[in-house]
Order: structure tokens, then C-alpha cells, then sequence
């Protein structure tokens, strides 16, 4: 085939690639299709750059274009391009799952490999009811998690997912999950009027537990940081409280770090940075900063043990589950993020990617700036002082009818979603610095500025 210029791609995606949370039909004048990448900038197919502010989706730990993790992947495959870990091993899943379990915290020291974020989650809430079933409870099978968390798009995920307008065109889903309270604290219904989180979103997990039943309850998931709904974060000591909560009645505590682990929030896991002990960690994205699809279940000694030299076979897998090249490229993704010291450069700069966020306070659409690392919301409201959020259209007029184009066309990939109140969500590679945050200031105050200026309806 001909190379193709820009509008002959988009005309072809726009007729034949099925995008992903896409709308089909109306994208050709406005798609860009990314040809190409390098440290913290993508380009597009007509030679425009953009800032890749979202770092993929979350993914992009280590940057674009870094010629190691190809050279990692071409030799791996010119040794051993697939083989299944059905039964079979391969050094590079073998090695991969022993450096994880020593860089994971505590006990967790056995990995299950999937091919992304969404079979790690659903593979631990089979992997709960087995282990629960092999002790002896089998009516343990529920799932709890929090309100407007979003966990995964795979049935089992979709379940524990807590965002009702993405589950609804698939229902029935798989019964017996419930949502809780989040630490949202800019509106939360128990302690937005004080001072700091007062911890009754912790308490909310427990009341749940009670109301279901301890007996049937296998699992609550939690994210160190809550993605969905812009990055809240948790108060002091809300782990702690939930880790207690979770021993107290026999539960599970799954930590769902697909997008917070690898450097994200300036620790290998969000777990470290919260200072919590999971059962269970899933994880995906930056474990190989997206050169190549893995996920992982990694897996404490206590939920292990039933199936350690029992006879027991935990009856689940993925034919792309820890395959040898994507093993590779997450071993010389870890390379990098160690041997650079991303973690501490994201401990490093935290502060001022934040106060590049937090000069925007000055804008009246700019309600809270929250996250952690380099992981951060910013809220959007009609009215600052009584934190009035727009309406549903004036939403949608404003972050999809305006904003998302906007901010590509001054060369800023971001996310501006409404999946909870409006937020604009800012994840930038892990090699990102002042020059990067200096940037997304700028463009940032210039679109919101003219947002505020758009006709009221």
C-alpha cells in the first residue's frame, strides 16, 4: 500500500477502525492519528506536536521512542516469540515474577501474569472465590468498591466498577458487587464541611460489610489513587482504618494499582506510598510503559497457600499472558525506571508540577486542584464559592464540545471527562520536568480562560 497522508488515515480509520470509548461517524475533521513519538511530545501524521500530557492513557512511564525497550523486544523475539505459561515456564516470565515479588511489599510474592489492567482485576475476584472456596467459605463471593471507581471492561471488572453510565448497555452484569463512599473530600457527603477527612468513607466499607453479610463478602478494591472522578486521594490514615476493617470481618483487600504502580505516584506501588499491606495487586500500564500489553496479579503467601502443593489448580489463564516479549520489555522498562531514578525524580519535581496546576486557582472554572505524584485532577465548576457544578448539557458543551478539541489544538493531550463532576486529568511521563509543567500552565490557562468565555446557554 501507498503511503498514506493524514486525511486519507483518518478517512480510513473513520470507516474502519472501531476506536475504543469512541463515537463512529463524525471524527474525520477533527481526528489526529499519531504517527510517531519522542520523550515527552507525540507527533501526528500531518507533523503537528502535542505534549502528551496523559502519558498514553496512564501508560507512558519512561517516554516514547526509547530504543532500548525495542531492542529488548526484537531480541526476545528472535529467541522465543511465544510460548504459553500453561503448564511451561520461560526465563523471561520467571525473571520478570521474581523481581516483582521483591520489589513488591510484604508478603506478596507470587505473580500471575495477564495481557492488561482489566484481566488482572476480574482475576482477582476469581482468584478470591476459589481461595474462599478452598477454605472452606464458599459463600464468600462479593465484591465491594467504591463510587465512580472504575475498574475495567471485562464483565467481571465492569461488576466492580462503580460508574452507572458505562455499565448500563451491558447490564445484566455479574450480581453481588456494591459501591461505597470515595475520598472524594471536595464534595463528600460526610466531611466536605470540615477541615480533613474525618475517615467515614473507611467506616461506609464496614457498614457495607455488616449490611451484606461478613460471611459472603470476598473482596473490597481500592485504588491508592481514584482515577475516575479526577484523582482523589485519601485521607490520613483511610488505609490503615480499611486494612482493619478488612481483617476485622475475614475480606480480601485487592489494591487496584493498574494505573498508580511503576513510578506513578514517585514509588514502585501506591501501596508504598499510602504505607498499606494488600492482599492482592493488580497492575498493568506502566509495568512496560506500553511498548508492549502485560498486566499482572501479584499475589500474597496467605491467598497462595491453598493452592501450594495441594493438587489444587487455580482454573483461569490468557493465552498472551506473560508473553516472552512483552516479559522482556517490562525488564528493561523496570531497567530504566531504577537505573534512572524516575521514582525519585517524581518525589523530586511533585511539588512543582502541583504548583503549576495551582496557579490556575486564580481561574473562577478552577474549583480544587487534587492527586499526588505525577497523577493530578483539576475540578471544574460553574461557581467557585458555593462549588456549583455545571449541568449535564453545560457539560458536555463544555469539555467535549470545546475543551477536549481546544487543548489538542494547542498541542496538549489531556484527559476532560465528566465521568464524575468535570475534571481535566494530567499524567505526563515519569521523565517530565519544569519545561513540560511550565507548558501544560500555559495552554491549560489559555483554553480555560476562553472556556469561561464561551456563551452561557
Amino acid at each position: 500500500m501507498a503511503e498514506l497522508n493524514h486525511d486519507q488515515l483518518a478517512a480510513l480509520a473513520d470507516t474502519h477502525l472501531w476506536g475504543h470509548f469512541s463515537t463512529m461517524g463524525d471524527r474525520v475533521d477533527s481526528m489526529r492519528v499519531i504517527e510517531h513519538g519522542d520523550g515527552c511530545y507525540v507527533w501526528d501524521a500531518r507533523g503537528r506536536r502535542y505534549l502528551d500530557g496523559l502519558a498514553g492513557l496512564f501508560v507512558s512511564q519512561v517516554g516514547h521512542g526509547r530504543g532500548e525497550l525495542a531492542k529488548a523486544a526484537a531480541e526476545q523475539a528472535s529467541t522465543l516469540a511465544y510460548f504459553p505459561i500453561w503448564t511451561y515456564a520461560h526465563p523471561t516470565a520467571v525473571e520478570l515474577a521474581a523481581r516483582l515479588a521483591q520489589m513488591a511489599p510484604g508478603d506478596i510474592n507470587r505473580v500471575f501474569f495477564t495481557t492488561g489492567g482489566s484481566e488482572a482485576v476480574e482475576s482477582a475476584w476469581k482468584l478470591a472465590r476459589q481461595y474462599f472456596k478452598l477454605r472452606g467459605e464458599p459463600g464468600r463471593y462479593k465484591a465491594i468498591s467504591r463510587n465512580l471507581a472504575y475498574h475495567g471492561t471485562t464483565m467481571g471488572a465492569l461488576s466492580i466498577t462503580g460508574l452507572p453510565a458505562i455499565k448500563q448497555a451491558f447490564e445484566p452484569l455479574v450480581p453481588s458487587t456494591t459501591q461505597v463512599a470515595n475520598t472524594n473530600h471536595y464534595r463528600c457527603g460526610f466531611c466536605s464541611d470540615r477541615p480533613a477527612c474525618t475517615l467515614a468513607c473507611a467506616d461506609d466499607i464496614e457498614r457495607t460489610i455488616l449490611a451484606e453479610g461478613p460471611e459472603t463478602v470476598a473482596a473490597v478494591y481500592l485504588e491508592p489513587v481514584q482515577n475516575s472522578g479526577g484523582c482523589f486521594t485519601p485521607g490520613e490514615g483511610y488505609f490503615q482504618r480499611v486494612r482493619e476493617i478488612c481483617d476485622r470481618y475475614g475480606v480480601l483487600m485487592v489494591s487496584d494499582e493498574v494505573i498508580c504502580a511503576f513510578g506513578r505516584l514517585g514509588h514502585m506501588f501506591g501501596s508504598d506510598r499510602y504505607g498499606y499491606q494488600p492482599d492482592i495487586i493488580t497492575t498493568a500500564k506502566g509495568l512496560t510503559s506500553g511498548y508492549s500489553p502485560l498486566g499482572a496479579m501479584l499475589v500474597s503467601d496467605r491467598v497462595a497457600e491453598p493452592f501450594w502443593g495441594t493438587g489444587e489448580t487455580f482454573l483461569h489463564g490468557f493465552t498472551f499472558a506473560g508473553h516472552p516479549v512483552s516479559c522482556a520489555v517490562a525488564m528493561a522498562n523496570l531497567d530504566i525506571i531504577e537505573g534512572e531514578n524516575l521514582t525519585g525524580r517524581v518525589r523530586e519535581n511533585e511539588a512543582a508540577f502541583r504548583s503549576a496546576l495551582e496557579d490556575l486557582t486564580d481561574l473562577p472554572i478552577v474549583g480544587e486542584v487534587r492527586g499526588a505524584g505525577y497523577f493530578y485532577g483539576i475540578e471544574l465548576v460553574k461557581d467557585r464559592d458555593s462549588r456549583q457544578t455545571f449541568s449535564p448539557e453545560e457539560s458536555e458543551r463544555i469539555l467535549r464540545g470545546f475543551l477536549s478539541n481546544r487543548l489538542l489544538d494547542l498541542g496538549l493531550i489531556c484527559r476532560a471527562d465528566d465521568r464524575g463532576e468535570p475534571v481535566i486529568q494530567l499524567s505526563p511521563p515519569l521523565i517530565a520536568g519544569p519545561e513540560q509543567f511550565e507548558e501544560i500552565n500555559g495552554i491549560l490557562r489559555q483554553a480555560l480562560t476562553e472556556a469561561m468565555a464561551l456563551p452561557r446557554a
